[in-house]
């Protein structure tokens, strides 16, 4: 009667088999390329020669040895994790606190909101996360330990893939995984057909000795490896990103253009390494906003259509062309990105002198301050006026606009709906000098009003009206008038943004994930069919395997292959009893 032994030791033996090398010899070890944990250098109970000379010596390798302890602590994988595990958490205040690589004015409205917490965070350079001492120093780490850990991890594995599988230890039996049986065929025979077995299986295969040695899962190394470059890529797709990155914003009126140079900008913000000469040669023109939205229910007032529609071109001599950005849809352009961020509304205005002479006549985009676009700003009119003694002046509208008036007769101004149904501009009136001329930069949407004298009404206040569209607000002592317009535009604000590094930050993402999935589910691991004679002249044959970590996946490869290779060297018969035992008490 045939049979077929297949045992599996203990977890504890198989680790014991698997660290004890002078159990398993080769065959057990580097089925790792991870490097080798190795004691603290002792600068106690050491010897030196006697005199300077001994001392310095002496100093020096201790010196030495230190180093490299430190140097194979830094580049271990624990560490690697320590630190990736530090630069996300140095992300987080980067996240929740204003930063002024971002937005300045939200930093100055942060620091005069929290003015006993400014101080430590600005010691801490909490305002500036990305460009601290402390995350550089963590980034630097993080990119010098990945390298050194890559490298020697690299080198091994290239020697090993060059080499062959360890032959087999002397005793198979003290592996975690064993399978026996004999047979008739013999052992050259029992060889090649596990060799021809184990190749078909794409094992790395080789007779050695009275043996066939094989490897199998060396995609698992290559994924660890991939995994760890990918992380150095996108280190280093973050570090161009922030050197050479720029992003700039510009609030565009329908029927105005925009053209991509450094003046054309509201705002502008570039990477110590960004170049003004490398923005990208193009330009476009706002041709209409469209904005739909919620008319009833719980989402009432929620965009529906949101989009512009635009005429751009790409260099000087471009062709036109047209399209439509959305959010989260940009248009791109010869490597830049023009984003869709807010929409607004400009009422168009038309300030007259005492005279009746038009002195100006502008659509003025006002700031929206909640969901339904309810907006202010202010009307400048900084040429061409005169007052009615004909001396220059200059004249300020602070304004409020609604798109759906509300409140009326309330004693406020509001709006109910984000689109056109029932507009209203609320204008009051300044004369003076608006400080445009004093060279100190000024915000468009604020009137400085230290230099100028409100318009009175009869009670002595500030003078002040709301319009509906086609209304005109007549100015005290026939100085002039400004008349709300039935036109009314619309405005978009875009961010034009280079990011050099996002493609390959993307591929490092993707390669980090395959890598990641191959480390984890493949697993290294060696099987080992020896073939010898016994004493009776029959085939012993024995199979065991070893793999990195314990898995229950090897006991049933190992199965599989040994009923392969059952089939072609079949179990032989139990031997014939040479001499009958007679049973108790039965004559001789």
């Amino acid at each position: 009667m045939s049979k077929t032994e297949t045992t599996t030791e203990t977890p504890d033996a198989a680790r014991e088999a698997g660290q004890e090398a002078g159990d398993l010899g080769s065959a057990g070890e580097q089925l790792s390329t991870a490097p080798q944990e190795r004691a603290v250098p002792g600068s106690f109970g050491g010897r030196r020669a006697p005199g300077p000379a001994g001392a310095l010596a002496w100093g020096f390798r201790e010196t030495a040895g230190w180093i490299r302890w430190f140097w194979r602590q830094l580049t271990s994988m624990r560490v690697a994790l320590i630190l990736l595990f530090l630069l996300s958490l140095g992300a987080i205040p980067g996240s929740l606190i204003p930063q002024n690589s971002v937005d300045e004015v939200k930093v100055r409205t942060w620091k005069t909101n929290n003015e006993f917490w400014t101080p430590v965070f600005e010691k801490l350079q909490l305002f500036d996360v990305y460009s601290s001492v402390w995350f550089s120093a963590i980034y630097i780490l993080l990119f010098v330990s990945l390298i050194g850990c890559i490298v020697p991890r690299t080198w091994q594995f290239t020697g090993q893939l060059r080499g062959r599988p360890p032959g087999a230890p002397k005793r198979l039996t003290r592996l975690p995984v064993y399978a026996t049986w004999r047979t008739e065929a013999g052992p050259e025979e029992v060889r090649e057909a596990a060799l021809a077995l184990l190749r078909k299986r794409r094992f790395r295969a080789h007779v050695a000795g009275d043996a066939v040695a094989s490897e199998k899962g060396y995609l698992r190394e290559v994924g660890n490896l991939l995994f760890h470059v990918a992380l150095i890529v996108m280190l280093v797709a973050f570090a161009a990103g922030q050197l050479f990155k720029s992003e700039g914003g510009k609030l565009i009126v329908e029927g105005d253009g925009f053209a991509n140079t450094l003046t054309q900008y509201d705002d502008f913000k570039s990477g110590s390494l960004f170049d003004v000469e490398n923005l990208a040669p193009f330009s476009f023109t706002l041709d209409q906003f469209t904005g739909t939205y919620e008319p009833s229910g719980p989402q009432k007032g929620t965009a529906r259509t949101y989009e512009a529609a635009v005429t751009y071109a790409e260099g000087a001599e471009g062709k036109d062309r047209k399209a439509v950005i959305r959010v989260n849809e940009p248009l791109e352009i010869d490597g830049s990105r023009v984003y869709l961020l807010a929409h607004g509304y400009a009422p168009v205005v038309t300030v007259r002198d005492g005279k009746g002479q038009v002195v100006h006549k502008a659509a003025v985009p006002l700031l929206p301050i909640d969901n339904n676009v309810s907006s202010t700003g202010v009307i400048k009119v900084m040429d061409g006026y005169r007052n009615k003694d004909g001396k220059k002046e200059q004249l300020g509208f602070p304004a409020f606009f609604v798109p759906t008036y509300a409140g009326k007769g309330h004693g406020q101004m509001f709006s109910q709906f984000p689109a056109l149904v029932f507009p209203a501009l609320n204008l009051s009136a300044y004369h003076g000098s608006l400080g445009v001329d004093s060279g100190v930069p000024q915000n468009v949407y604020q009137l400085d009003t230290r230099k100028m004298k409100p318009f009175k009404d009869a009670k002595g206040e500030v003078f002040k009206q709301t319009l509906l569209p086609g209304e005109t607000m007549k100015l005290p002592g026939g100085a002039g008038s400004i008349t709300f317009e039935k036109e009314i535009k619309e405005w978009a604000s875009f961010q034009v943004s280079q990011q050099p590094g996002n493609g390959l930050a993307l591929a490092g993402a993707v390669a980090a994930i395959t890598g990641l999935v191959g480390s984890l589910f493949i697993q290294r691991r060696r099987v080992w069919v020896r073939a010898v004679r016994g004493e009776d002249g029959v085939t012993v044959v024995e199979m065991a395997g070893l793999g990195r970590n314990e898995s229950a996946r090897l006991p049933e490869e190992l199965a599989e292959l040994a009923a392969s290779l059952n089939t072609k060297a079949p179990t032989a018969p139990d031997p014939e009893p040479s001499e009958a035992v007679p049973a108790e008490g039965a004559e001789k």
